[in-house]
C-alpha cells in the first residue's frame, strides 16, 4: 500500500511538472509578457517580417497564415493569406484556429486588440536595432517550443554582425544618404535599422540626427549635407531611374565619384533574418564607394 502511494505520489509529480513545463513565455516589443499554457502549434503572422523571424526560429511549419505579401522563404508564398498592408481578415483568422498571433504594432492596431478579446494570444514584433532581431528569433523560438533551432540561427545572425563590425571598427565614417523615395524625397532617421547598418559598415547616416524613422527631406537639405555616396532602398535591388537624377548636381561628392549605388529593400527594410544579407550588400556597396573616392 505504501509502495502504491509513492509510486502515485511519482507520477502526480511527474504529469505535474510536465504541466508547467509546458508553459512559455516571452516579453514582446511593448514590454508584455506573452504566456501560452503550451507551445504555440498554430501561429499566424501579421507582417512579412515575422513570417521571416518565425521561419529562422524553426516554427515554419506551425505557421497557418501569412499577411501578404509573405515571398520569404518560399515555403511562405504558399501559404493561406489573411489581409495585406491595408487590414486583416479576422474571420479567415479567427477560423484558422491560431493559438498565437505575431504582429507589427503599426498595422492595424485597432484589429489587433480586437484579436486579443477574441482570445487570440498576440506577440508584437518591433526589432528596431540588430540585436532586437536576434532576441526576436530566440522569444518567438520560445513561444514556438523550438529554442534550440531559434537559439542556434541567433548566434549565427550575431556572428555575422560582429564579422562584419569588427572589419570596420577603424577608420572614418563615409557621409552616406539613404533614399528610400524621390517624390516626395525620403530618408531616414538616425533610430532607423537602416542607420544601424550603415555604421555597421563603417557609413555615417547624414540625417541621423532626425527623430523620425522616414521623414521627408529637401533636395536643397541634401546638397548642403553633401553625401559622399547615396544608396537607394528598392526590390531587388532594381535600380530606379530616380537616383540617377542626382547626376544633375555635381558638386555633389557623391555624383561627383560616382558614388550612387542600389541595395535590396527586402533585405534591408525588413527587420528579419536577412538583414545580415543586405548589411553584406551595403558594405559591398561602401566597400566600392571608399575605392572610387581614393581614386580620384
Amino acid at each position: 500500500m505504501l509502495r502504491f502511494a509513492a509510486v502515485a505520489f511519482a507520477l502526480w509529480l511527474a504529469s505535474s511538472s510536465a504541466g508547467f513545463a509546458a508553459t512559455v513565455e516571452a516579453i514582446d516589443a511593448t514590454g508584455a509578457r506573452v504566456v501560452l499554457a503550451a507551445p504555440a502549434r498554430r501561429i499566424v503572422s501579421l507582417a512579412p517580417h515575422a513570417t521571416e523571424l518565425l521561419f529562422a526560429a524553426g516554427a515554419g511549419n506551425r505557421v497557418v497564415g501569412v499577411l501578404s505579401p509573405a515571398d520569404w522563404p518560399p515555403e511562405a508564398a504558399h501559404l493561406p493569406r489573411v489581409g495585406d498592408a491595408r487590414a486583416l481578415d479576422l474571420e479567415r483568422i479567427v477560423a484558422l484556429a491560431p493559438d498565437l498571433a505575431v504582429a507589427w504594432p503599426y498595422l492595424a492596431p485597432a484589429q489587433i486588440e480586437r484579436l486579443r478579446t477574441l482570445g487570440v494570444p498576440v506577440y508584437v514584433s518591433d526589432p528596431r536595432t540588430p540585436e532586437a532581431i536576434a532576441e526576436d528569433i530566440e522569444r518567438l523560438g520560445m513561444l514556438a517550443g523550438t529554442g534550440a533551432a531559434a537559439a542556434a540561427r541567433a548566434t549565427a545572425f550575431r556572428e555575422r554582425l560582429a564579422a562584419v563590425r569588427d572589419r570596420t571598427r577603424d577608420g572614418d565614417k563615409l557621409p552616406v544618404f539613404y533614399e528610400i523615395w524621390n517624390q516626395p524625397l525620403y530618408t531616414i532617421g538616425g533610430k532607423h535599422l537602416i542607420s544601424a547598418a550603415l555604421d555597421l559598415c563603417g557609413g555615417r547616416n547624414v540625417f541621423a540626427w532626425l527623430a523620425l524613422p522616414a521623414p521627408q527631406v529637401s533636395v536643397e537639405a541634401v546638397l548642403a549635407a553633401a553625401p559622399e555616396a547615396i544608396i537607394a532602398g528598392t526590390d531587388g535591388a532594381m535600380r530606379p531611374a530616380w537616383l540617377d537624377d542626382w547626376n544633375r548636381w555635381r558638386e555633389l561628392p557623391a555624383v561627383g565619384h560616382g558614388n550612387l549605388f542600389v541595395v535590396d529593400a527586402n533585405l534591408l527594410h525588413r527587420a528579419g533574418p536577412r538583414f545580415a544579407d543586405g548589411v553584406v550588400q551595403l558594405c559591398a556597396a561602401l566597400d566600392l564607394a571608399r575605392a572610387n573616392l581614393a581614386r580620384r
